[in-house]
């Protein structure tokens, strides 16, 4: 597999810059996936290397490829859920990319340094906006109308705290993984100004996820000791409660930082508990295949349907589960969540006796996508299917056992 250096360069540019083209928007991100999922293919079909094609992963992607273009024929509105559909096959090329290019020496080094150096400039811009109350430019959560919410370099979206949890896990273990144990204190303190910086977006769904994801990743990794693993916990959360109730910070910081008074978070008053019902109603009178993918805000926003569920005209349910349901019904949810445990979670014994923290890392990630009741974004959106998939590859890209250009691959 042996590749020209220019070549080599060229795709290294291109995964370089894959978390900067999502922070440029969605649009910038899909010419950079379609660049590389083009080129590598011109790639592949000139070395006429194709054995990959039959390993296990890559049928699964294709099976989940098929079900989503069957999807989009029995959907209420074919033309909402078409280009999200059948565009799945850029995260399959995207998918095959990562594992041939990651097995090149010192490649995956190189693009994780970059993409380092991409996180903490968005960190530390979260930290400017949180203390000035606009990023390095101009840009504020406030002037949208989210409050204090943080939206630094998206402008006009609050979630920059999602785009952080999509790749912390990932720096963190390539931290540890190239500096040992010898920059514990290094490590330490970048981890804690994640989960600060994360919490200060104001996102309480991401904040959650990403506390219990840290958490789970001190569980997990050997590198270090218990009595440190407490040391970076404690001071976690000690740093945020001071955050919460330190008497000199702008008063009502939960209120207008989370943008809702304490009793909101009651279920009956919840709007994301109503998005829930109400995804759950859509599938109730869908039960089989759901309406499709993407037709939820189809279904939604039936003038019918708005008086009878209370105005809740929306995109998705913001969870995973009723996202899946109402869209997909029982046979899509069962054959999506069947490919995903059969592609990541039948590898968890697999993950957790490896010393593979950047494996470790983007399997919690992954994980933590479906938990239950948290609120969460679109699954099948570019912006959160291609984190996703980011993830989703390295998991096999960097071990050498899954990698999909082993020969000697068995998953």
């Amino acid at each position: 597999m042996t590749i020209n250096k220019y070549i080599n360069n060229y795709f290294l540019f291109l995964f370089c810059i894959l978390p900067l083209t999502i922070v440029l928007g969605s649009t910038v991100s899909l010419i950079n996936i379609i660049l590389i999922d083009l080129s590598f293919l011109i790639l592949i079909i000139y070395q006429r290397n194709f054995d990959f094609i039959r390993s296990k992963p890559i049928l699964y992607l294709f099976l989940l490829y098929i079900y989503l273009i069957f999807n989009s024929f029995i959907s209420i509105d074919f033309n909402e859920g078409f280009f999200r559909n059948f565009g799945f096959i850029r995260i399959i090329l995207l998918f095959m990319a990562f594992n041939f290019f990651f097995l090149q020496k010192d490649f995956h080094k190189k693009v994780f340094k970059f993409w380092s150096l991409i996180i903490f400039i968005v960190l530390l811009d979260v930290f400017i906006e949180a203390i000035f109350g606009k990023n390095i430019l101009g840009f504020s959560g406030r002037e949208q109308g989210y409050g204090l919410r943080i939206v630094s370099f998206f402008k006009d979206e609050p979630i920059v705290g999602s785009y952080l949890s999509g790749f912390y896990l990932l720096i963190i273990g390539f931290l540890m993984t190239e500096l040992k144990d010898k920059n514990f204190l290094f490590v330490s303190i970048t981890m804690i100004l994640i989960m600060v910086g994360i919490f200060l977006t104001g996102e309480r769904a991401i904040t959650i996820k990403t506390f219990l994801g840290l958490s789970l990743f001190l569980l997990f990794i050997n590198l270090i000791n218990i009595r440190k693993k407490i040391i970076i916990i404690s001071a976690i959360i000690t740093i945020v409660l001071f955050a919460v109730f330190n008497p000199f910070v702008e008063e009502g910081f939960l209120k207008h930082r989370y943008g809702r008074h304490l009793d909101r978070l009651l279920v009956k008053d919840n709007v994301y508990f109503l998005n829930y019902k109400y995804g759950f109603e859509i599938f109730k009178e869908n039960k089989i295949f759901g309406v499709g993918n993407k037709n939820y805000r189809v279904e939604s926003c039936k003038i019918e349907n708005i008086k009878k569920y209370t105005n809740l005209c929306n995109t998705h349910p913001h969870q995973i589960y009723f996202e899946l349901l109402s869209e997909h019904g029982i046979v899509g949810s069962f054959i999506i969540l069947f490919i995903l445990f059969k592609l990541v979670f039948s590898k968890i014994l697999i993950t957790l006796n490896s010393s593979n923290y950047l494996k470790l890392g983007s399997f919690i990630y992954i994980t933590l996508i479906f938990t239950p009741l948290l609120p969460s974004g679109a699954f099948f959106s570019n912006y959160l299917l291609t984190i996703f998939a980011i993830n989703l590859s390295i998991f096999y890209a960097l071990d050498e056992k899954l990698n999909v250009f082993r020969k000697k691959n068995k998953y």
